[in-house]
């Protein structure tokens, strides 16, 4: 089929400041053959009166009320209603470029099933957009480009939620929504990377990521820095741990004690390294913390780094490899 149904699902709760923006941007689409499926999640403002209204007048979109709780049960009642091809995903307070399905569609026509369609996005905001996301933004673009994008994915989500498009197949397969786990983008991400998809390159900006004090990447309890954490190391666990390697913890920060506690807690035995001299020698949590040079001596090691400064990683980076340390293999950045 030249032009397939591609299904899109859209959450909203107390958007009316933004959803018309989002549809609008949706019903000018140079792609057309598409269906929305919008599931209420118990808004009280007029988001639903929005939607409705539009509904009415372009019977590709469906409003639908969430009969459970929060966006993953919305995001299932819109799958379950899903009748396309492709499946995408839409957030209420964002705006797609106009040739975003189009793009996406034809990606996957060229690609086959197995692969993801992606693309760049531009942070935009009223009050101007923090350093933080500008630094995510062109870090996360940078991947895409080239379609690499799950070369970093323990460092942070690497598909931006509203910004993908796969086969209805491959998604079934990865397990669609059907996940009760937070964030569910990028345990959506992980799921992905574990059934072994591959990144579409893709040097168009496409999506327009809408930036507000009241976002809910900005204000829930499931993007806290610990539930990140928790993710990245139950995936760690399940898709990367190797019995026939030592694992070693570098650095002793926030996030490296963290680990170490996940690492103590599941019965694992590591090695932890680190370079502040203050520390070197001393044991927390009952684990001595060595000087980097013991690593030479480190048989088959398989690392985690919780480093956070990009200097320092490009210099750890350098050093793994000149002790023929492979990325994705041997060692892991987890920030």
């Amino acid at each position: 089929m030249q032009n397939p149904l591609v299904s899109i699902v859209i959450p909203f709760k107390n958007t009316e400041d933004y959803f018309l923006e989002c549809l609008s941007s949706i019903s000018q689409q140079s792609y057309l053959n598409f269906e929305v499926i919008a599931v209420d999640d118990s808004s009280t403002d007029g988001s639903k009166k929005i939607a409705t209204i539009i509904a009415n007048t372009d019977d590709r979109f469906t409003v639908l009320t969430n009969q459970g709780t929060g966006i993953i049960s919305a995001l299932q009642l819109a799958y379950r209603k899903a009748k396309g091809t492709f499946i995408t995903r839409m957030d209420a307070d964002d705006v797609m470029s106009s040739t975003r399905l189009e793009v996406m569609v034809r990606s996957l026509q060229k690609y086959g099933t197995n692969h993801i369609a992606v693309g760049k996005v531009k942070y935009f905001s009223a009050t101007g957009v923090n350093d933080g996301y500008a630094v995510y933004e062109s870090w996360l673009n940078s991947l895409t480009a080239d379609g690499k994008n799950f070369s970093e994915i323990y460092k942070e989500c690497v598909i931006p939620s509203p910004c993908w498009m796969v086969h209805k197949s491959d998604f079934d397969r990865c397990g669609a929504f059907n996940s009760e786990v937070y964030p569910e983008d990028y345990d959506l991400a992980f799921r992905f990377y574990k059934n072994h998809l591959k990144c579409i390159p893709c040097d168009q900006v496409l999506h327009l990521w809408r930036d507000y004090s009241t976002r809910t990447s900005r204000t829930s309890d499931h993007y806290a820095e610990n539930t990140f954490l928790d993710l990245k190391f139950h995936y760690f666990k399940e898709i990367e741990l190797n019995p026939k390697k030592n694992i070693v913890l570098w650095g002793a920060g926030k996030k490296g004690k963290t680990m170490a506690q996940k690492l103590i807690n599941a019965a694992i035995d590591f090695r932890w390294i680190c370079n502040n001299t203050k520390k070197i020698g001393k044991h927390i949590y009952e684990v001595e913390m060595q000087s980097v040079t013991a690593l030479k001596e480190i048989e088959n090691p398989q690392l985690i780094i919780t480093v956070a400064n990009q200097e320092d990683q490009k210099a750890i980076k350098t050093l793994l490899e000149s002790l023929h340390l492979t990325s994705y293999e041997d060692y892991y950045f987890f920030c």
